[in-house]
């Protein structure tokens, strides 16, 4: 039985009582909340989260334990982690360790017994907001922390979770380090910009035969062009991302010379390349069951989603971009394409994990086009 008291303090002083799970200490992040039934440990790993609390509405957490496989990032990204009741003895034929011992191994601080639903109808009326929390610490001491911490909004955290060099994808549990080839062999070379990479992203494009280099964030265009590529992916990732100036201005310098894929983050980012501009969203989008319509086929698909900001839609007007999905319970942006660019971008994850499986076509949509550019670019170094 948790024995230690703890509390979540919000930025307007609301306060929610509960007991310690994990490390002891205190956390401070944006609160949000994700309305996944299952994949917490995909959520505990997914980059996209790094500064966030984040607070899961399904009551009961831990119940399948944490395995070796399911991991989306190489660590725990979340910087708190609230829940309703923790499964002290989880039962699955994978399971290697309990929830709060992977906590406690990477120094997480959580809380369970909190009543979850206040939470998040608190968050859905109010928007997400600035929290802290702490094990056996005053509300007061709480709060003084938080009026002294950055608000999420004002950081760039990308760089903190963006790959520090250059390496090749190798489909295992680890990104493995390989000296970069530059022969223009049959697969077909993507290069990915790591802006918080989700390992099931690299997973889908080397098991669809690409050769996956992931680069660092602030990698130049002209560094990227060196790799002579098929195609280039800007990955989901973290935070604002009007503060990326340094990735939409790759993006902008590689638009027409190259396909170029976005996900996430990477649509936010290539929405602003593209003459957009974003704006956050009041509680975000974070879950596994957001319904989105294609625009082009007129299917409705249940998608992931993990963002907490949308591109909007009227900055785009006379840029040549078609918005191609859109979001049916807000009707935000949820695609875009500038075909005479080589240009498309989802807002949710088509890799899932956790999740549907239904929009992993996007994955096969990417490859058809890298492979047409590859043929029209062959045919005119023929006839060059």
């Amino acid at each position: 039985m948790p024995s230690e008291p703890a509390l979540l303090v919000l930025e307007d002083g609301t306060t929610y009582e509960g007991y310690s799970f994990g490390c002891y200490g205190i956390a401070v992040g944006e609160v949000v909340f994700n309305t996944g039934m299952t994949g917490y440990q995909e959520v505990l790993t997914d980059p996209s989260y790094a500064g966030q609390i984040v607070t899961l509405t399904y009551p009961l957490v831990g119940n399948y334990g944490i395995n070796d496989e399911d991991f989306e990032s190489d660590r725990i990204q979340v910087s708190g982690f609230v829940i309703r009741e923790l499964c002290q003895k989880p039962s699955n034929w994978r399971s290697a360790k309990t929830l709060e011992e992977f906590l406690k191994e990477q120094k997480i601080v959580g809380i369970e017994g909190v009543d979850t639903r206040s939470l998040v109808k608190k968050l859905r009326i109010h928007g997400v907001m600035m929290g802290a929390i702490g094990v056996d610490v005053s509300r007061e001491i709480l709060l003084d922390v938080l009026k002294a911490s950055p608000r999420y909004d004002e950081i760039d955290f990308v760089p903190r979770v963006s790959t520090k060099g250059s390496f090749i994808w190798t489909d295992s549990l680890r990104c493995k380090s390989s000296q970069l080839r530059l022969n223009f062999g049959e697969c077909l070379r993507v290069i990915v910009v790591d802006l918080g990479v989700k390992f099931n992203i690299l997973r889908n494009l080397y098991r669809r035969g690409c050769e996956v280099i992931v680069v660092p964030c602030k990698i130049t265009a002209d560094r990227i062009l060196e790799w002579k590529p098929d195609g280039v992916l800007f990955s989901n990732g973290p935070g604002d991302p009007a503060l990326l100036r340094y990735a939409i201005k790759t993006a902008e310098d590689l638009m027409g010379k190259v396909p170029l894929a976005g996900i996430c983050l990477g649509h936010q980012i290539l929405g602003w390349a593209l003459g957009g501009k974003t704006f956050k969203l009041k509680f975000g989008h974070r879950g596994s069951n957001h319904p989105v319509k294609d625009l082009m086929t007129g299917k409705v698909y249940i998608t992931t989603q993990n963002h907490g900001y949308a591109v909007d839609e009227k900055s785009l007007e006379g840029t040549g971009t078609v918005i191609t999905h859109i979001n049916l319970n807000d009707f935000t942006v949820e695609g875009l394409a500038h075909p005479e660019l080589g240009i498309f971008s989802v807002q949710y994850h088509p890799e899932a994990s956790p999740g549907p499986w239904d929009n992993s076509y996007i994955f096969d949509e990417f490859v058809r086009m890298m492979r047409r550019h590859r043929e029209t670019r062959c045919k005119g170094e023929i006839l060059g």
